[in-house]
């Protein structure tokens, strides 16, 4: 992650948030909608630690290993829990033929602005 601040505006840059708790251990045993799930807290828990949150995304990019078109029914329920429909992100959503690591099945890098006088 990297955050640069200028003229009270705060950018952050978040790249490679993937399906892994606390302790680093992969969730979900092959199973999108839980890695997807995992990557999103893992987002969100980032963000705050930056004192932002998941509405300061401006643009995100999901890339999806082996994509197929029910996939983005799954990630789309779970945008759902984070952001209201009107207010989703510039998005791109991506297929690719694989991760960093082999299990890893979604991956997702974010951009967020905060204005330090709101």
């Amino acid at each position: 992650m990297a955050v640069v601040e200028k003229n009270g505006i705060k950018m952050i840059y978040i790249a490679g948030q993937v399906g892994v708790d606390n302790q680093k251990n992969l969730v979900g045993n092959g199973k999108l909608r839980d890695q997807v799930e995992q990557t999103f807290r893992n987002l969100q828990t980032a963000l705050e630690s930056v004192e932002a949150t998941i509405a300061d995304i401006i643009k995100m990019n999901i890339y999806v290993v082996n994509y197929q078109p029910e996939d983005a029914e799954i990630i789309g329920e779970v945008l759902q829990q984070y952001f209201s429909m009107g207010q989703l992100p510039a998005m791109s959503l991506i297929g690719v033929q694989a991760l960093a690591e082999e299990k890893f099945l979604v991956e997702v890098d974010a951009e967020a602005v905060v204005n330090g006088d709101g």
